[in-house]
């Protein structure tokens, strides 16, 4: 199988446990790491899957990378090959497909319930999954649904925390693929975010974020392995 590439777009945001699942998976794959001024590929032809993490910056920041990586998502979704991304990333994957990315009613930082929309919008992906679990959130814009995707996921802050379209291309605004030390170094970095932050009903404070950190990742661990496992069935051999 061809490896998968791993877009990332801030030294902090890294693939985290994604990198662990598909280590251990024996799924090939390889990082490209934008914010350290890493080349895009010319195409995507010689990968397996697409998978673009978070970042600070907006999708609607007028940056160089921007329209190439635009331009290889679309291409991944004609041909097929399956792409997953993660609140910055799943905001690029909507505007590659024609959505919009808007200001968020308010920030949601730290972790936070999402819900299944409706019943059960896709039992195949969520089917084992309950009707809400925590999640970890870090964002203050928002992604309209593509034409043609399936909404999945929402919150009491965010109605659009998930999509999925062709049954393998799956946007996620939240984040499950934290880990302890990613968290811990969010907190840090975005000290300065948080206190400008803190009259917004979601947004919570390092402490906070940080309590009983060791059970609340193994339970975002089993949300993760649920959706990561589905997505690499897709992979393109």
């Amino acid at each position: 199988m061809r490896a998968v590439v791993v877009f990332r777009f801030s030294q902090t945001e890294g693939p985290g446990y994604l990198g662990d699942f598909l280590t251990e998976k024996g799924i090939l794959w390889t990082q490209i790491n934008v914010d350290a001024g890493d080349s895009l590929p010319s195409d995507i032809n010689g990968f397996s899957g697409l998978v673009l993490m978070g970042g600070p910056m907006s999708v609607n920041d007028n940056l160089p990378w921007i329209s190439p990586l635009l331009e290889l998502i679309r291409q991944a979704v004609k041909q097929d090959i399956p792409v997953l991304g993660h609140c910055l990333g799943g905001q690029l994957m909507s505007k590659a497909l024609g959505g919009k990315i808007t200001h968020n009613p308010v920030k949601e930082i730290g972790w936070g319930e999402v819900s299944k929309v409706g019943q059960n919008p896709t039992p195949d992906w969520l089917g084992s999954l309950p009707s809400s679990f925590e999640v970890f959130q870090w964002h203050g814009e928002t992604f309209s649904i593509p034409e043609g995707a399936t909404r999945l996921l929402e919150s009491a802050f965010c109605a659009n925390q998930a999509w999925l379209l062709k049954d393998r291309h799956l946007a996620l605004q939240c984040h499950i693929e934290m880990t302890a030390p990613m968290i811990q170094a969010w907190c840090e970095v975005g000290a300065d975010e948080i206190r400008q932050a803190t009259h917004s009903p979601a947004v919570q404070q390092p402490a906070s974020m940080q309590e009983n950190m060791a059970d609340r990742l193994e339970k975002l661990y089993g949300v993760a392995n649920v959706l990561y496992s589905k997505w690499i069935e897709k992979l393109r051999h």
